[in-house]
């Protein structure tokens, strides 16, 4: 977000008819409409911020085929043939994305790297013996045990090699993907809220201006599907991850991709940076300290807990530059939700779930749905499928449908976080308890109030405040909507409801 400046696209301001629209301009969209353009498709890309402005701008872009559920789960639950597949289309989407980059001359940092599988000190090495095995059925033959990553300063004891992982700037390679979409005729409109989504014969996306697009095909690509109410949101659950920026000297971290097998666990790269002088240095780029959406507030605390974990393993850390958190959506069965959208007429698709690999997962989205779209043959297509049951992930779905029902419990039971407006402090915000209802207020710097209804318009959760990006977070299902109450992530697709104040 901080280096990149993305070009500015005009809002929709006319009915018009495309091939196929695409409500959602991140990677999985751009990735989507790049591919149907170049496939001869007219194509249409609606979003309400701008382009990249949801999770894509947050990622830390590790392009990897190591699972961050792991080999032996995804073949637990989806047996060798799925695990196959996940390794072949991970593997693939790298290789899709570093063919588009060389074709189209996009300058966005791509690099292949390394990437290295390890253990917390203390914790058994038997998950990296059990991985080992499993990566080498799934086909990824190279993947090989080393005695420890090349890191001078942290010894991580035995771990496992990834060859030809890569890393990129996200920001930088969409605005190279938005020239390429427009050079071929695709249409982007930024700005453009998507109210209603309807597919079938006469497909339509009805925009909050009032304007309409026509399609033969309608994609939804919004990091979660703001056009289902039920049926895919049962089966993936929303968290929070942390990330820090740290300075450090040029050269001082081997550039490669590091994660651990803690719970939550850790992921780390390098970014090269300059100063304003020129004089280059890196950005050591650490996440983690998930936790389930809308059910902590302590980002501060969590930044904390990263940073003294970083430095601990990384002495050469001289100040941090960067603070933010993002969301993931993790399916009960560790795979995307990508294809045709459950209980929807053939022609709405979907992709969600990305399981903290967005990156891989939108460019197999991009892949998968153009393929079904123009009529060719997918072999990924079944062990993506949306309306899929995977059985064996009961226990994960039940835990976490559970935790959401607990939720709907506690919203009815407990009191509000304060007692009036006036015990909020400027710049934050406060769930206030009036009478059988429930109230988001919001005290702006000058100290005037904004007070909105708490519930949640996707399924009736109370919000909570998050004090770190300054927005109203879901702890059900993920909705996000900023200190005013606006929506800015989904799978709610309108604001929260205005109150008499």
């Amino acid at each position: 977000m901080a280096t990149a400046v993305v070009p500015e696209h005009s809002s929709l301001t006319e009915n018009t008819h495309s091939d196929v629209c695409i409500v959602g301009a991140g990677i999985a969209g751009m990735t989507t409409a790049y591919l149907l353009a170049r496939e001869g498709r007219s194509v249409i890309v609606l979003d309400d911020g701008r382009m990249g402005g949801g999770m894509t701008e947050r990622t830390t872009a590790h392009l990897s085929n190591a699972i961050d559920d792991r080999y032996f789960q995804i073949e637990r639950l989806h047996g060798e043939k799925g695990a196959r597949i996940a390794a072949r289309s991970h593997t693939a989407a790298i290789d899709r994305i570093e063919t588009i980059v060389a074709e189209e001359g996009i300058d966005c940092d791509f690099e292949r790297l390394d990437g290295y599988l390890f253990a917390p000190p203390g914790d058994s090495k038997d998950v990296l013996e059990h991985e080992l095995k499993a990566a080498h059925r799934a086909g990824l033959t190279d993947v090989e045990q080393v005695e420890r990553a090349p890191i001078a300063s942290f010894d991580t004891g035995l771990c496992l090699r990834f060859p030809r992982q890569a890393q990129f700037h996200p920001v930088k390679y969409l605005i190279g993907l938005s020239r390429a979409i427009e050079r071929d005729g695709g249409r982007i409109f930024t700005g453009t809220h998507a109210r209603n989504m309807e597919g079938g014969a006469h497909a339509r996306v009805e925009t909050s201006n009032g304007y309409v697009v026509t399609a033969d095909a309608i994609v939804i690509a919004t990091n979660t599907p703001v056009n289902d109410i039920v049926t895919i949101h049962t089966k993936q659950a929303p968290y929070t991850t942390y990330v820090i920026g740290a300075r450090i000297p040029s050269g001082s971290v081997p550039r490669a991709l590091y994660w651990d097998t803690a719970d939550p666990y850790h992921y780390v790269r390098v970014q090269g940076a300059s100063s304003r002088e020129g004089d280059p240095y890196d950005v050591l780029i650490v996440g983690g300290e998930d936790h389930k959406s809308g059910q902590a507030d302590d980002g501060d605390q969590r930044h904390s807990q990263l940073e003294a974990w970083s430095r601990e393993r990384f002495p050469m850390i001289e100040r941090i530059e960067f603070c933010w958190s993002g969301q993931v959506m993790e399916p009960v069965d560790g795979i995307a939700f990508i294809g045709r959208n459950p209980g929807d007429p053939r022609n709405v698709y979907i992709v969600t779930g990305d399981s903290g690999m967005g990156m891989t997962h939108g460019t197999i989205a991009g892949i998968l749905i153009t393929d079904l779209i123009v009529g060719r043959e997918c072999s990924w297509v079944p062990l993506y499928e949306p309306s899929r049951k995977t059985l064996r992930a009961f226990p994960e779905y039940a835990r976490e449908n559970i935790n959401v029902a607990m939720q709907y419990v506690e919203d009815h039971l407990t009191g509000g976080d304060v007692n009036s407006p006036e015990e909020i402090a400027q710049g934050e915000g406060a769930i206030i308890r009036r009478g059988m209802t429930k109230r988001a207020v919001y005290r702006d710097e000058r100290g005037t109030v904004h007070e909105r209804s708490a519930v949640c318009p996707h399924l009736g959760c109370v919000v909570s405040w998050n004090s770190l990006e300054k927005t109203w977070d879901c702890p059900c299902h993920g909705s996000s909507f900023d200190r005013y109450g606006r929506v800015v992530n989904g799978p709610a697709n309108s604001d929260l409801e205005a109150v008499e104040e």
